[in-house]
Parts: C-alpha cells; structure tokens; sequence
C-alpha cells in the first residue's frame, strides 16, 4: 500500500479523498494555487505545494508541476478527484513515465470511455444501446447547424472532453444551434482544453439515471446499483439520489450489466460511471462514461456501505475487488443537495466573496437517519470567481425515499451561511415540491417548475404560523434578556401573557404568547375577533445570538435561520426566506403609517449580474436592439453566461469593454 499520494485538485473533492486516506494511514500531499493558499484542503493535507496562478490553465492543469510535486515530497501515487487534469489520457501517461501511479482508471480506459466521441462507437461496437446523434469532429457552426437540420431538433450539443454541466447547450432551432456550438466551444476549451464537440438528439422529457462501476486490475467489475440525477440546471446537476425511483430491479440488473460488459470490454479498473438516459417507460440508451469519481459518489456510498475512494486506493495498489457482484445489497435511500456559491433569485448567477458565517447542519447517524455534508470551505474563507461555484454537498440517509427526503429538509434548515448568495431556499423548495416528493422526474424538472425563474415563496397556511409563532417567542427572548442586563428582574421564573402583532411578508397576524421563561410557551393565533384560534406549544433550548433555532412546533420539529433586523428578524425555513415583524398593538398601528421606500429605476440600465470577466460586447452606441438580443457575455466560475435585452431600444452609452473584470451590478450598457 502506498505511504504517501497527492491529490492533484482542490476543494471539497480535496478534502473528501485526505479524509479516507488519513483513514487508511496514508500520508497526503495537496497542492494550490495562489487563490487556494488558505484553502481548507491545504490545511487539511500533511504537506503542500504551490503550484502557480489562480487560472486552472496556470496550475491545476499543469501536468509537469505536478509530477515535480509528486517527486518533491516522495508522492507515490496521485488521485486526480474530478474535473481538471482527471479524464486526460496523457496523465496516467506521464505519471507513468515517471515511475508515479495514477488512482484512476489505465489510460487505454480513458481513451476509449473518457472521451465523448470515442465512448459512443465503443458504446456501439459492444451493441449498447445509444442516443442517435454526430460522433464525428464538427469543423465549425455551420458544420454544426447542418449536422442539426439532419438529426432533427432539439439537439443537444456537448464537448468531447467535458463533464459539470460545462460545455454543453440545447437547441431547438438553426439559430441556437450555431449560437450554442460557438458557446460551448469556448466553454470546452477553456475548462479542458479541448474545444471539439459533438451533436446528439436530445430526448425529450428524460430522466438521467447513471451507473456506478468498479472495476480492479484483475479483470473483475462490479456495478453499485444506480444514482438518479435529473433534477439538473443549465445541464448541472442539482439533486442527486440513489436508488432511482423509477428504476424495477428488472431494469436495474439490465443496465448493471450492460454497463459492466462495456466496461470489461475497455479493461476498465478503477470507479467509473456509466451514463445513460431514461424515457419514463423505463427504456435506456448509453450517454456517456464518466472515467473517474462522480460529484453525486456520497449517495451511493450511504447506500451500499462501500467507501468508493478506498476502493480506488486500494485497486490502483494491484489489490482485487474484495467483494463480488452478489455481495451488493442497496440499503435504504440517499439524497444528495449540491449547495452553491449563487442568487436563486437572479436566475442563479454566480455569487463570489467571504464566508462571514458558515455553519453547515451537524454531521451525525442518529435513530436510523444519516447526515453527511462533504466541503472544501470554512467560515471567513473566500468563495474564489475562478473555480466551481460548490460549496457543500449535504447528504442525508435514511430506511425510506420519504425520510431521507425529510432529513435532507430538516438539515437545509439548519445551513446557516452568510456574506455571499447560496441556493439553499431553491433546495429547501424542491424538498418540498409535490412533483419531486412524487418521484415523477425529467431533466426538464426545474424549467417545468419554475418557467419563470425562482421567486419568493409567500408565506402562507402552516409555514406562515410556524413563523409567526417562533418570531413573537424569540422577540419575547430578546425583552427578557435586555430586562435582566438593566436589572429590571428578580432572576426568577416569570409568568406572563402579551399580545403581540405579527408581520410576516404581506400578511398580519396577531397572537398571545403564554408561558414561563425558558418555555415552553402557548402562542395562541387569533381570529378578526381577537379569540385564540389555534394554540400551538413552542418549545425550544434556543438563546439570543445563536444563527439557528431549533425546536418544535405544535409538537414538530422545526429549524429556522435568524437574522436580527429593525422590529424583527429575517427568518428562513422551508425554502421561505421573509422579514418577520414583532409589534406591540400601538407599534403596530403606527408602522402602517410609515411611508414605502421604492427603489430607483434602473430599467435603462444593463446591469453585470455577477462579478465576472467581459468576454465580449455585441453591440455598439447608436444600435437598435430587440428583446432577446444577445448584448454581452460575461464570464464567471468557468461559465459564460448571456446577457440579452429584456426590451427593444436603443444602445446610448457603452461603459464596459472586453477584458474588464466587474463587479456585481456594474453599468455594462445604458440605453436611451
């Protein structure tokens, strides 16, 4: 077994692989860029190694300064993680050369599954089932278009060499299929450096169900059941489960094996996952070959009490398989939440900065029920613009779809981050949107939702109660605690009944809360008569100052995120995010008074969304544009993203030029 490996990539991925080898009593070694110096990964590791500028291009890609680091500090072997330099034929290549092992796959294997193109006529040489589609090189868009026209639309255009959702664009028509084989070209070359693509037929309301395999260097694989990704964004997966809900054990074994035949049929001998996707009649056609760990490996490991990352250790050290095919059982249901570093509510661009706070729910197997987060950041670390947006992966384990699901909400709740946008309220939704609860999936799911982007949820019904009552318990808090700092109390128990008026969102409620410090309490909702129309106890250990309450409600449990704000606090629970206010009966009269500020009109503006680079500028002062225009494309964490007219008007100033790095709400455009 090997006494020292160096994990060639960053963040969470980083840290997950030092986590098992420190298991294993294997030292590690991490490297970094210049953004990564105070890196949780390069805390974590025995040593590390500065590699060179925050660009991947510049240092996580470079293959010489990694084998020098390799032999620097006596690296026997180098687990790549995902992403980067991990699906390049030429760096087990190199790594051998120079007497150092690659964890991953032969590159013979990575040649023939990890490229795209290649995958698919391996795929159809071993007569697997495959999405009709172009496998050749395409010369340029027009190549691309007429490629389009052939299969049919909508098409799905993807790079070679890509994976993370990079690279990859839906067309349904000549005109996005040009734009979008320019786009993911760009995408392709600068996150892999490899800028071919290719043209598939996009199947129409699918499910993306993948397989997990394993293979050794003695000629035995072995697949680990199967993940469900469909609830995917931009082609990025969202949410991640295992089992899938749609899949019979019937068609479970069939794509097991077919999965595991190609494999074999390549030499395949690390962890890989075979991609395939599924119509809602359970029929499957071969996507793709992931030639290295997936992001979404946690859920199946909780499934299957399989540590993927140790198995890869320990094959890429010439041990066998220590399990066969039989010996894998799936045992209850996992759940995956990717949590990034994004605006929900300014269609989930980008959001770079300081961790101010971070407080992830609490790791721990509790009466059946697991919660896993794996991350790569801390509290006051920076969210970088040159690198994935991740944050966390949370994942919860539970005997049930249905309780996995309601323990991924209950940690959800309990994420506390602050001092950059995250996409916790749109995964706190989802976990309570009846479609996803259903299990009646598609990659079309987020769009289907949500057509018009992710808005505030209004509170209303149960969710509106729950915070209206832990507000008017929380604001009694607070007055306790300010009376025993001005010495206005015995210290003793109190007694007491108030009335409050509570704000939340649009809506008035007025409630008595009753009860004896620290509670539990009565909260008593009243009716237009002032009558207590429904009484809920509320009990919780929770003091001023702490990020989370956490308590029951009507005798269920309940996490929420506090802010203090003017009159109240900002709650977030359930996908909700409201300012609540707590009022006396005067205050409340006199609030209603007080005037509405409304915000200035930036409609003739053309705002940079997110702090990112200006890759170009479409127009000129003096143009006329129509809405849906393509404006301008701003680069940030490995994404181009299209800014296009809202309206028709006319371009009056330019204030941005290719090149310049903005920052968020930054004048691109004004318009007459």
């Amino acid at each position: 077994m090997f006494k020292k490996i160096l994990i060639a990539n960053r963040g969470e991925i980083a840290c997950r692989v030092i986590k098992t080898a420190r298991k294993m009593g294997i030292k590690t070694v991490a490297v970094y860029s210049d953004a990564d110096r105070d890196a949780l990964h390069v805390e974590m590791a025995d040593e590390a190694v500065h590699l060179g500028p925050p660009p991947a291009a510049q240092s996580y890609l470079l293959m010489d300064r990694i084998i020098a680091a390799c032999k620097a500090t006596g690296a026997q072997a180098v687990h790549p993680g995902y992403g980067f330099l991990s699906e390049r034929e030429a760096f087990p290549t190199e790594l051998e050369k120079n007497g150092i092992v690659f964890i991953g796959p032969n590159a013979k294997a990575i040649a023939a599954m990890g490229d795209k193109i290649e995958s698919k006529k391996a795929a159809a040489a071993a007569k697997v089932s495959t999405v009709p589609g172009y496998m050749g090189e395409i010369s340029d868009a027009k190549h691309a278009v007429k490629i389009a026209d052939e299969i049919g639309y909508p098409v799905m255009i993807k790079a070679s060499a890509g994976g993370g959702g990079k690279g990859m664009r839906i067309a349904y028509n000549a005109k996005e299929a040009e734009e979008g084989f320019q786009l993911a070209r760009s995408e392709a070359k600068s996150s892999f450096g490899d800028d071919r693509c290719f043209v598939e037929k996009f199947i129409e309301n699918p499910r993306h169900i993948e397989i997990q395999v394993l293979g050794d260097k003695h000629g035995n694989v072995v697949y680990l059941g199967e993940r469900e990704c469909s609830i995917q964004r931009r082609n990025q997966k969202v949410l991640e489960e295992a089992p899938s809900p749609l899949l019979d054990e019937k068609t479970r074994k069939a794509m097991g094996e077919q999965a595991v035949a190609l494999s074999k049929a390549v030499g395949y001998d690390s962890a890989g996952t075979v991609e395939f996707v599924a119509g809602q009649d359970r029929s499957f056609f071969f996507l793709e070959m992931n030639t290295r760990l997936q992001v979404e490996h946690p859920v199946t490991e909780l499934v299957t009490g399989i540590d993927l990352v140790e198995q890869m250790i320990r094959v890429a050290a010439g041990e066998k398989l220590p399990f066969k095919q039989s010996d894998i059982k799936l045992k209850g249901w996992a759940v995956e939440s990717r949590v990034y570093a994004e605006d929900p509510y300014r269609n989930f661009l980008p959001s770079i900065g300081r961790l101010v706070k971070y407080r992830p729910a609490a790791e721990k197997t509790e009466a059946g029920v697991t919660v896993r987060n794996d991350t790569g950041v801390f509290e006051g670390g920076e969210i970088s613009m040159y690198y994935d947006p991740m944050i966390a992966k949370l994942v919860t384990h539970a005997a049930t779809r249905e309780a996995a699901i309601d323990a991924q909400a209950e940690a959800l709740d309990a994420f506390y981050i602050d001092g950059i946008q995250h996409n916790i309220p749109f995964l706190s939704a989802v976990m309570q949107h009846p479609r996803w609860r259903s299990g009646k999936l598609s990659t079309g799911f987020i769009k289907e939702e949500f057509p018009e982007g992710f808005k505030p949820i209004e509170p209303k019904g149960e969710d509106l109660n729950v915070l209206a009552a832990v507000a008017a318990v929380i604001d009694h808090l607070g007055n306790e605690r300010r009376r025993a700092i001005t010495h206005q109390m015995t210290g003793k128990s109190v007694t007491f009944a108030k009335r409050r008026v509570v704000r939340v969102g649009d809506t008035t409620v007025s409630l008595d809360v009753a009860g004896e410090v620290p509670g539990p309490y009565a909260v008593s909702l009243l009716d237009a008569k002032g009558n207590a129309a429904t009484t809920v106890e509320v009990a919780s250990d929770w003091w001023p100052g702490q990020p989370v309450w956490s308590g029951t409600v009507g005798g269920k449990h309940a996490s929420l995120l506090v802010r203090p704000i003017p009159n109240g606090f900002s709650l977030a629970y359930r996908g909700i995010q409201a300012p609540v206010y707590v009022y006396t009966e005067r205050e409340a009269q006199l609030a209603a008074l007080m005037p509405v500020k409304v915000g200035a009109d930036m409609s003739k503006f053309l705002l940079c969304p997110m702090p990112g680079l200006v890759k170009s500028i479409s127009v000129a002062e003096g143009d006329e544009v129509k809405a849906g225009d393509t404006l301008a494309i701003v680069e940030a964490m490995k994404m181009e993203n299209v800014l296009r007219a809202e309206r028709d008007g006319k371009v009056k100033t330019i204030a941005a030029k290719p090149g310049d790095s903005l920052a968020v709400d930054a004048v691109i455009i004004e318009f007459a």
